[in-house]
């Protein structure tokens, strides 16, 4: 229990008996429990023992027996259980509990006046009964004392306190009302109202003694002084009652109230008309109260509140708004600023991300408000091959509409008709799928602008007219000059042959003797720009060592730059993927080669001829194999034109050249020119390679290069 005991015996004759103190070193001592000896067992007969229970300063002990049985007898004469208070008995004990004789505490406790109660047992030299007496057992605690409850005492040293009394635990406090100051006895309270200073945010003020009349000779000061960015609010409640001097105008004069606010003339009070609310307007506020040696003042009483100090409410933002919207701004409120929806904001002449202002202690906010002006996606990405419009908007603004076009009709979109673009609010150009990818223009492929003009003749090819055959390349190699097609802005399909040396059918001509001229029908202009060579790729099914097999005579080559295409350069479409070789069906072919006058041309030519049924072609080239050896074999990589009668076909240096076919009013590349037996001879056909079994090579080759 956090007791320490020292325990004294002594002997007196056959009487034994004990005192318990606390020792010096102990603990205060706030409970604890007594027993008489051998409890629950039967006390000793002839024992005499005492205790004394003690608690600190400033607490009462309490003592409740928890059980008592003591032989009773009258007054207790035998056997007994005494409490006294200094030399006081407050009780003497014996009996059972509900028993007729004796005397029993029941369950009342007993509460010594003082922090000690000393507590006696003794028994005779007997313990009687068919079942002997146990004794006692009693808690006892320390329990606070309230002071400030107690009567004055009567040695006239007064109260304890004289204004105020506060119980505290195990003792009390004394404090004053205000304008009044604890005395060193910390007991008596003496006017003093000289100065005191008021920092929270809100309090009560009274004259001294209020609501009592104000003694005399006052001068006090109070001085109120919160946080900058507040404002002090003074209200006048109760009675106000400051001595005037009727009659004069400036009437305060023995007595007053005098209110000083920085920067401004102080204000006296007097009178019996309160003064009401007065808004400061300030953060300090000093307050005096006067009295002289005569008069009557009642006093005065006053709350003061504070406020923070209120900004101007923003403006409203053209094209923005400001949040939270208040009916009041005050001293640490926050604004933000956001613009509307492809708006952007902007402060001194720059784009800022975002925007807060906070009113600050002097009544301004500490950032003037932005502008919200609209937004721009600048100007919109270039079309290659194509060009841009606006529809609407200027200035690349947010909500401009511009339309993308192509040139054509040498370019397309991938889409019908053109593309339309919106400035949107994150400052890009996007489509009405939200797509801000700028689209492509695709080249048109097969569709020239010029039409040839076919005139009837009997033999040979007609000059083609400028723009008409706008795929053909006049293509120049060691081994002489040859046709290629145009198929894409970066690609020509030939036959294999035309890159081959003369001396070697398995050494590719050397890159630097690879030329290409597009874009006129004269040769004297083509050879006037050449365009040079990047890489070639023969197909690599293509073996004619001995220019007897032109099976995979197909070729494609890489230029080193990108054509743009019009009037006089357009590329020639790949074959369909159903691509279809009807006997008969007629198709084109054209070409710088040899002519019915044994010489080259110059002049671009083209003539028509039909397909040839494939046994036809393959009958007749066995017929020929009988008058010469050396002929090549016909495989189904190729395919024959030509008429039966002769007169016209391709011939020397038209190789690599296309034979078209026509579907849908688009030309598309069906064959190139490979081999053939003569030029026109009579039942003699000429051989194209089948470009139709080529189209994943095509591809492919493309792609990975």
């Amino acid at each position: 229990m956090g007791w320490i005991y020292r325990i004294v015996w002594l002997l007196c004759g056959c009487e034994v008996w004990g005192l318990v103190i606390p020792s010096p070193s102990a603990e205060p001592v706030l409970y604890g429990e007594v027993q008489t000896p051998n409890y629950p067992e039967p006390y000793p007969a002839s024992h005499y023992e005492e205790w004394e229970l003690s608690a600190p300063e400033g607490y009462r002990v309490q003592l409740r027996f928890t059980h008592l049985d003591v032989e009773p007898s009258v007054d207790c004469f035998y056997d007994s259980v005494t409490v006294t208070y200094k030399n006081k008995i407050l009780g003497k004990f014996c009996g059972q509990e509900n028993s007729a004789d004796g005397h029993h505490p029941g369950s009342q406790s007993i509460l010594s006046p003082g922090n000690n109660l000393h507590l006696i047992f003794q028994s005779d030299d007997s313990n009687p009964g068919s079942q002997q007496h146990i004794g006692f057992s009693a808690f006892y605690q320390a329990i606070d004392v309230d002071e400030c409850s107690l009567p004055t005492p009567e040695d006239g040293s007064g109260p304890l306190c004289s204004q105020i009394c506060h119980n505290t635990l195990g003792s009390y406090l004394c404090s004053c009302h205000h304008g009044y100051e604890l005395r060193p006895d910390q007991r008596t309270c003496v006017l003093q109202c000289e100065g005191g200073m008021y920092s929270e945010p809100e309090g009560v003020l009274s004259s001294p003694g209020y609501p009592l009349p104000s003694p005399h000779g006052l001068s006090c000061q109070y001085h109120i002084s919160v946080e900058l960015g507040f404002t002090v609010t003074l209200n006048f409640t109760g009675t106000f009652h400051i001595e005037k001097v009727e009659g004069l105008a400036q009437g305060c004069i023995h007595h007053w109230l005098q209110m000083s606010l920085p920067g401004k003339e102080p204000q006296k009070f007097c009178g019996n008309v309160s003064p009401g609310v007065i808004e400061t307007q300030s953060h300090s506020v000093q307050l005096e109260y006067h009295t002289d040696g005569e008069g009557l003042s009642l006093g005065w009483k006053l709350q003061y509140t504070t406020e923070r100090v209120q900004c101007e409410s923003p403006s409203t933002i053209t094209h923005g708004k400001v949040t939270p919207v208040f009916p009041k701004y005050h001293y640490r409120d926050y604004i933000k600023v956001r613009c509307d929806t492809g708006y952007k904001l902007m402060m001194g002449g720059k784009e800022i991300e975002d925007y807060f202002s906070m009113c600050q202690s002097n009544g301004a906010w500490h950032l003037p408000l932005p502008e919200c002006h609209i937004i721009d996606c600048g100007d919109p990405a270039s079309l290659l091959n194509g060009g841009i419009a606006f529809l609407s908007g200027s200035q690349n603004q947010y909500l401009s509409v511009i339309q993308y076009h192509c040139n054509e009709p040498y370019y397309s979109l991938a889409t019908e008709g053109n593309v339309n673009y919106t400035c949107a609010a994150d400052r890009k150009w996007k489509d009405h799928h939200n797509n801000y990818i700028v689209p492509t223009c695709f080249p048109v492929c097969g569709r020239p602008v010029v039409s040839n003009s076919f005139r009837q003749r009997v033999l040979g090819g007609e000059d083609a007219e400028p723009g008409a055959v706008p795929w053909q390349v006049f293509l120049k190699t060691d081994s002489g000059r040859g046709g290629a097609a145009v198929i894409g802005d970066r690609w020509i399909l030939t036959a294999a042959h035309n890159l081959f040396s003369k001396d070697s059918s398995s050494r590719a001509a050397p890159l630097q003797m690879v030329k290409v001229h597009v874009g006129d029908n004269d040769v004297d202009n083509l050879l006037k720009t050449p365009i040079g060579v990047v890489s070639v790729h023969a197909h690599h099914g293509y073996k004619n060592p001995n220019q007897k097999n032109f099976n995979h005579d197909i070729a494609l080559i890489k230029l080193d730059q990108t054509l743009t295409f019009n009037a006089r350069v357009m590329p020639l479409c790949l074959p369909p993927e159903n691509a279809q070789y009807h006997t008969n069906k007629v198709g084109m072919v054209s070409g710088f080669g040899i002519t019915e006058n044994q010489t080259v041309s110059n002049k671009l030519k083209y003539i028509r001829l039909p397909l040839v049924d494939h046994d036809k072609c393959a009958t007749s080239i066995e017929e020929q194999k009988r008058q010469q050896k050396d002929i090549p074999v016909l495989t189904n990589n190729m395919f024959c034109a030509g008429l039966p009668e002769g007169g016209k076909d391709s011939c020397a240096g038209d190789s690599g050249g296309a034979f078209t076919l026509q579907d849908n009013d688009r030309y598309w590349a069906a064959g190139i020119v490979s081999w053939g037996i003569g030029c026109g001879k009579q039942g003699t056909y000429g051989v194209y390679t089948r470009v139709a079994n080529y189209l994943g090579w095509i591809k492919e080759t493309m792609e990975k290069n």
